[in-house]
């Protein structure tokens, strides 16, 4: 089943099953409820993958995607062990819930380019990746492994590890904080004149 067995409230209210329909189906044990607006279905067998598919579901943001250190965990390019799901939605986005715990969630107006599909759910491309982990204070070394792997596995351009490694640097001679405001250097799309 696509999305591990789980359902936000709005996809299900896209396919006329109302509210009162889910609270039923949770009261007679068709449905479970995760988190606030998030329903599994229970005969789906779990999987690692659960946790991230319901990070995404929980925002209720149909733009949102895996981001930061998370996105470099899925790419499995560094030994980043984050100890929160970072998910990425548009700045315009309010989210106001108690429930996410274990989700740290970012505000940023993400382009299609700027994204990728792992394992059927959106994660921003590698090279986004970094650039946000760059802002955000992820370790250097961790950012360096996951360019030179990245790399070497075809994830990044040559053009891009390039630019990454330079701005790794640059945040390096400048000491390593969160909150790093990243130069205006080109991407390779924008080099290229390409949107």
């Amino acid at each position: 089943m696509s999305q591990y067995g789980y359902v936000s409230v709005a996809q299900a209210l896209d396919v006329s099953v109302s509210r009162a329909s889910l609270s039923t189906m949770v009261k007679r044990g068709r449905l479970e409820r995760p988190v606030r607006g998030v329903y599994r279905v229970p005969y789906y067998e779990p999987t690692v993958f659960d946790r991230f598919m319901l990070a995404l579901l929980w925002t209720g943001c149909e733009e949102a995607a895996l981001s930061h250190e998370t996105a470099l965990e899925t790419y499995r390019v560094c030994d980043v062990n984050p100890s929160k799901i970072s998910v990425t939605v548009a700045q315009r986005r309010r989210i106001r819930k108690s429930d996410g715990d274990n989700i740290a969630l970012y505000y940023e107006d993400l382009a299609s380019r700027d994204l990728d599909w792992w394992e059927g759910m959106p994660c921003v491309r590698l090279a986004v990746a970094i650039e946000q982990c760059l802002r955000t204070g992820t370790a250097s070394y961790l950012l360096d492994q996951a360019i030179e792997n990245g790399r070497k596995q075809g994830l990044i351009s040559r053009f891009d590890a390039e630019r990454l490694s330079d701005l790794v640097e640059a945040r390096n001679d400048e000491g390593e904080t969160a909150g790093y405001s990243l130069p205006n250097v080109p991407n390779e799309k924008s080099r290229q004149g390409t949107a």
